[in-house]
């Protein structure tokens, strides 16, 4: 979806993004396609880890998209029958015939947990848990049609630069996709009990989850083992409101001390936005506004490189791309939660936490804490943050915060 220089959306190919279209803005100002643009600096963090990837071409073998029976009555079966081409991972093809496929399916722990007795028995006409895989349903469902409708089908190759953000755990065979503030930090403890690095999750502190390198990445695997787990295993990814997002990235990286995003984010955007900028702001990089920070994220000609804390959800975890097996929403945080480590078979005693470990004083980004900080921004930015984001809007469901947004 483009805007088009009469100020009307139009629709295209999201692999196309926006190229031939834009909006009808001043000189300077940013265009659709240069807000879908990829900047190549896109990734580094204070989080990065030296990990030694394997190289970026797409990985050898076809790969079905896992889908599990009490979620995709409705899948083509076509889906699954076609054959992957060369030595590139085609998620149109399956390379696994039926029976091999069912003998998958039986042994993730979805299906597992979908036929134990104990489940079943739990679970059978509970009313919360069928309104819950209505909901998983739904969500895939959406994602499934905006992936058909914007995407083009001509692209359909996962490299692993696509699977860069997930995390593996293998004993309990979950792959989880990293968007962060969205409780990320506590899904990375969670997974890490899970794989028995600690007993509890208040044991692990903030810089051992995020530094530690407990966790394993998907692309520092091999082509193999990468085509296996995304195959076999459960494969996970959860989302927040965008501008709600938006601003808890914004909260904890720049109006609190930051010994990276002062420097290499803060001092580019107060030189280039903020006019007779004082020495000290211009060496330190501290005190970026909430609208400067905009202009920065809203600008073609960015003085310094996107960042993970504030890019695109489809951007990080290609959901068009990777059919992903359960999409929970920080808005929906706790049952989500429950329902998930219910449905993989984690140990009772284990429940997603709540604490919050960095500015724990401090009020968590809520809408109206959101409403408050674009209450700042002009009519005309909140739009062409919007379209920043529209993508993801509209792929999982999310309402325009604004009734002035169109």
């Amino acid at each position: 979806m483009c805007v088009d220089m009469a100020g009307k959306r139009k629709t295209l190919s999201a692999d196309d993004n926006c190229a031939g279209s834009k909006f009808n803005l001043k000189v300077g100002q940013t265009t659709r396609k240069d807000l879908c643009t990829y900047n190549s600096t896109f990734g580094k963090t204070e989080a990065s880890k030296s990990v030694q990837r394997p190289n970026q071409d797409s990985l050898s073998g076809p790969v079905s998209p896992m889908q599990f029976p009490a979620f995709d009555r409705t899948q083509n079966p076509k889906l699954h029958n076609s054959r992957g081409k060369g030595n590139v991972l085609d998620v149109r093809s399956a390379g696994i015939m039926t029976r091999q496929r069912q003998l998958l399916l039986k042994n993730t722990p979805y299906f597992k947990a979908l036929n134990s007795s104990t489940v079943s028995t739990s679970m059978q006409g509970d009313t919360k848990w069928d309104k819950l895989y209505k909901t998983q349903e739904e969500r895939k469902r959406l994602i499934r049609d905006v992936c058909a409708k914007y995407k083009s089908n001509s692209k359909k190759t996962i490299t692993p630069h696509h699977v860069s953000r997930i995390f593996v755990e293998d004993k309990h065979k979950l792959l989880y996709c990293e968007v962060p503030k969205t409780g990320c930090s506590n899904w990375k403890r969670v997974l890490m009990v899970l794989e028995g690095f600690a007993s509890s999750v208040k044991d692990i502190q903030h810089n051992t989850v995020h530094n530690g390198n407990h966790l394993r990445r998907l692309d520092s695997f091999d082509k193999q083992g990468i085509h296996e787990r995304l195959n076999t295993y459960t494969k996970v990814l959860f989302v927040r409101e965008p501008f709600e997002r938006l601003v808890s990235a914004f909260r904890d990286k720049f109006e609190h001390p930051n010994s990276y995003y002062h420097p290499v984010f803060g001092k580019p955007i107060i030189s280039k936005y903020r006019v007779n900028a004082s020495k000290a702001a211009l060496r330190t990089g501290s005190g970026v506004t909430f609208k400067e920070f905009l202009q920065y994220l809203l600008d073609v000609h960015k003085p310094v490189g996107m960042d993970i804390h504030w890019d695109h959800v489809n951007r990080l975890c290609s959901p068009c791309l990777i059919n992903y097996d359960f999409i929970g929403k920080s808005e929906s945080m706790r049952e989500d939660a429950d329902f998930l480590l219910h449905l993989t078979d984690a140990p009772k005693n284990l429940t997603f936490p709540t604490f919050k470990d960095r500015h724990s004083n401090e009020e968590r980004t809520s809408t109206k804490i959101t409403q408050q900080y674009f209450a700042q921004i002009a009519p005309s930015d909140r739009q062409r943050a919007y379209d920043f984001y529209y993508m993801d809007y509209l792929m999982f469901n999310y309402s325009k915060p604004f009734k002035d947004l169109y």
